[in-house]
């Protein structure tokens, strides 16, 4: 079951992954909003819109023309004269960005509310044209496009003049265009005078960009249209916007023509702007024209948007190019694009192309980082993110098309990454049951060790001083023959199972099991500087336990379970992989284990249960020991002292915790034969059980003096 549940949660796991970027789409959240739209001012920063040029002007009323002219607002009387001289250079149309929703206060009727004048001159004064009604009758030849702006908030629509209509081709537009329910037009007087009037207002992204410029906008139950599309109406002499929606009911808007021209649109009715660099040509200061320096041929036919760079009249807008701009070059740029027909748009079916992107790469990825190695799995990754953001690359400077390369990307990735962390986790379980189960069979700190080291998987050994216990179960053979196999093989899987868990606890390393006896290797493969302490602390905690397992033994079943024999011996030896091309096996080499194991076999001779040599005390502290002798063990000619530890929990039976008695009568070995006799004698009346002391006392009854002691067995 456990094994179904990880298969089917791998499975799911690409599906899962697919879920969520498509998810992300659909949602799209204010930072996968913030994401596209940085990509793709990055687009317009790293190839802007190449300037041509065409029959769009921007009159600017800069700084120089508030300096030279006067400063704003000027008169409407100025504003009349502005539109006469363009009227008489012949150009096509003339949008203000600029709003004329109070009567004008220079006008000579409102001068006389301030001015202290004669009755006479205030009789003459106000027989003066006012300026509202000279800006009235300057638009009333046609050609010009008033702005006003709408509000989401409030009431009072007061809709401006409509001098257009709308023919829509599907459903309705009007439930998809940016909803506003306040409207600031144009004085009454001026509205009806002119020839259209357009929305100012634009609709910036979250962060205050203007990247795209409404065509049309709802106010109430009304469509209005945006400034850009009055003037491109106007200057064609159209009559009619043809709205053309998604053949999909829901889809929204998809283009609106106008006159000739056609503009793809968002499903809002915006169009996307494709911007360039500052460029001069593109703007003529509105004191030029006022001052007569512009000739009439330049103007001509143009389409003519007057506003203002002048900072201090705030209507300046982020641009996707980085800074600044005045509001009223977002419309111009806009009229220059649909001149040239260079139209930049996000078609209908992006969102198609762009789930279907998610969909077949996160489930290929998600499947291949399942199915192979991390390398290839990102290596392929990487390369297929790499050509989604190059395809949208390719997309904005080919075929001008704006193709969301994150949201897909980002899909893949979390497909990718999702199966990578199941295909991780199903690997380490895999490599934890392999480790588990090879841990049966090796050391677990060797197990760890080579995973941790592969480069350790070589042959060949390294010269290293270690330290070894051998252990070996007395009377397991007899035991063998009078009870059942069976049973006796469970008796010694118990022990031996405690007896490696015991090593395993202070970091020991197996390096066998010969039957009913282990050796375990100490300082290998990870260096120890206190092996010997381990290697004694760990003998005597073995001795501990195999002495009570033996008593229980008998207790329970009345057997008898041999007691265990126990060698330390600490010394150089050569550790590393021994074997050929097919099989390793982790071991040490050197003579250091040979006398290990002949320490073990002496026990029986000598009636003891550990005996640890000179070698491996030397670097032991906190455990008491007693001497045995300088064994001269079989097939030896150098002397080895060896020890028997007596605390720790060691008994020796009739021996105290420190046997001083003991060490007294060992030091007249050498130095009073006669007295040593006389001594081991008193302590083997007081204790007969004693192993050392029974040994010693028969070697000085056969007139064997020193404690130079000659193994002629193993």
């Amino acid at each position: 079951m456990r094994r179904w549940f990880h298969l089917s949660l791998s499975i799911l796991m690409p599906l899962l992954a697919v879920g969520i970027g498509a998810a992300l789409l659909l949602i799209d959240p204010p930072l996968m909003q913030t994401l596209r739209q940085a990509v793709f001012d990055q687009y317009q920063r790293v190839h802007p819109r190449v300037y041509q040029p065409v029959p769009v002007r921007i009159i600017d009323i800069d700084e120089e023309s508030l300096t030279k002219v006067g400063q704003w607002p000027w008169p409407r009387s100025r504003i009349a004269e502005l539109v006469e001289r363009l009227r008489k250079a012949g150009v096509a149309a003339v949008g203000f960005d600029v709003l004329f929703a109070e009567p004008d206060r220079t006008s000579p009727k409102a001068m006389l509310n301030i001015w202290s004048l004669p009755t006479s001159a205030q009789h003459s004064i106000a027989g003066l044209p006012d300026h509202d009604d000279l800006f009235a009758a300057a638009l009333e030849p046609g050609g010009v496009v008033l702005g006003f702006s709408v509000e989401r908030e409030g009431t009072g629509l007061a809709l401006p003049a409509q001098k257009y209509r709308y023919v829509s081709m599907g459903e309705s537009a009007l439930p998809f265009a940016h909803a506003f329910s306040r409207a600031v037009p144009s004085l009454p007087l001026l509205s009806a005078a002119a020839a259209g009037n357009g929305v100012l207002t634009f609709v910036p992204d979250n962060d205050g960009v203007v990247r795209r410029v409404p065509l049309l906008l709802r106010l109430g139950d009304t469509l209005v249209p945006s400034l850009v599309a009055e003037v491109l109406r106007v200057g064609q002499g159209a009559q009619n916007y043809m709205l053309r929606t998604s053949e999909t009911p829901g889809v929204g808007m998809t283009e609106v023509k106008i006159g000739q021209f056609v503009v793809p649109t968002t499903a809002a009715g915006e169009a996307w702007v494709h911007f360039t660099g500052p460029v001069k040509e593109r703007t003529i200061p509105a004191w030029k024209i006022l001052a007569g320096e512009i000739p009439d041929a330049e103007l001509q036919g143009s389409l003519l948007l007057v506003g203002t760079s002048a900072q201090g009249l705030m209507d300046l807008r982020f641009s996707p190019l980085g800074g600044v701009m005045p509001g009223v070059e977002a419309h111009a740029q806009l009229l220059e694009q649909v001149l040239t027909g260079s139209h930049l748009y996000r078609p209908a079916w992006a969102n198609s192309i762009e789930a279907l992107t998610i969909v077949i790469g996160g489930l290929a990825l998600g499947t291949l980082a399942l199915m192979t190695g991390a390398l290839v799995s990102a290596l392929v990754t990487l390369l297929v993110i790499g050509g989604v953001i190059w395809a949208g690359w390719l997309a904005f400077i080919d075929h001008r098309l704006l193709l969301d390369p994150v949201t897909p990307a980002l899909g893949i990735f979390v497909a990718f990454s999702l199966s990578s962390v199941m295909h991780h986790l199903s690997t380490e379980r895999r490599q934890r049951f392999v480790r588990e189960a090879f841990s049966r069979y090796v050391s677990p700190n060797l197990v760890t060790y080579i995973v941790e080291h592969p480069d350790q998987l070589e042959l060949g050994g390294k010269r290293q001083e270690c330290s070894f216990i051998f252990t070996d179960l007395a009377g397991f053979t007899s035991l063998m023959e009078k009870i059942d196999p069976a049973e006796v093989v469970a008796l010694l899987n118990a022990y031996l199972d405690q007896m490696i868990s015991i090593a395993f606890s202070f970091n020991g390393t197996l390096e066998r099991i010969i039957g009913d006896a282990v050796v375990i290797m100490f300082s290998a493969p990870v260096q120890q500087p206190d092996h010997r302490q381990r290697a004694l602390s760990c003998a005597i905690a073995m001795q501990r336990f195999a002495s009570r397992y033996a008593d229980d033994i008998r207790g329970a079943k009345g057997l008898a379970f041999g007691q265990t024999r126990i060698g330390v011996h600490s010394g150089t030896v050569i550790v590393g992989n021994f074997g050929g091309s097919h099989m390793f096996d982790y071991r040490a080499l050197g003579d250091t284990i040979n006398t290990a194991s002949r320490l073990e076999s002496v026990n029986k001779h000598l009636g003891t249960r550990i005996c640890v040599s000179e070698n491996t005390l030397s670097g032991c502290t906190g455990v008491v020991t007693r001497p045995v002798g300088r064994l001269v063990l079989k097939g030896k000619t150098e002397p080895l002292m060896v020890f028997q530890p007596i605390h720790n929990g060691l008994e020796v039976p009739g021996a105290p915790l420190d046997d001083p008695e003991y060490a007294a009568a060992y030091a007249l070995l050498t130095q009073d034969p006669v007295a040593a006799r006389v001594a081991f004698e008193q302590l083997a009346r007081e204790r007969p059980e004693d192993p050392l002391v029974r040994l010693h006392l028969q070697r000085l009854q056969e007139n064997q003096t020193g404690d130079l002691i000659v193994m002629s067995e193993k």
